[in-house]
């Protein structure tokens, strides 16, 4: 009864000629509305459609930048109140200009209060900005007493 469900079931599923499987192949090829995802050939001709692109992406915009208009890094969200190389930066914090525009500090050291400290061994900032180490400990390893 199980074997006779199976052949039932898989000569429904299974075409019965050549014939019908050219048609479903006709079918998936054919694509003359242009339907598909796949990228068309640089030779044949695109319309600048701007169906399933978001159109506030294609809009041009004028770009507003800090050289021009500082206040726009005041506003709520911005990186930082200071622009640096049309920028907006925090000179507090930001290690590409840490105190000043174009202040690097050294790889092992991060920007604290607008100075470059290694926080792997200093007192005053073991492990991360004002993490302080109480009187008589030690940072070693960005930890206060490690040893």
């Amino acid at each position: 009864m199980v074997l006779g469900c199976l052949a039932i079931t898989l000569s429904a599923t299974v075409p019965s000629s050549e014939e019908d499987q050219s048609s479903d192949l006709d079918f998936i090829n054919n694509d003359d509305e242009g339907n598909s995802d796949l990228p068309r050939p640089e030779n044949e001709e695109t319309t600048s459609s701007l169906r399933g692109a978001n159109r506030f992406l294609a809009q041009t915009r004028a770009v507003m930048t800090c050289d021009k208009y500082p206040r726009v890094c005041r506003v709520i969200g911005s990186p930082g109140p200071d622009c640096c190389r049309k920028k907006c930066v925090n000179v507090t914090t930001d290690r590409l200009n840490c105190g000043m525009c174009g202040k690097k500090c050294k790889y092992p050291e991060i920007c604290c209060k607008g100075q470059c400290v290694n926080p792997m061994s200093n007192k005053k900032n073991c492990g991360g900005c004002s993490n302080k180490c109480k009187k008589g400990s030690t940072c070693q390893y960005g930890m206060c007493s490690y040893a």
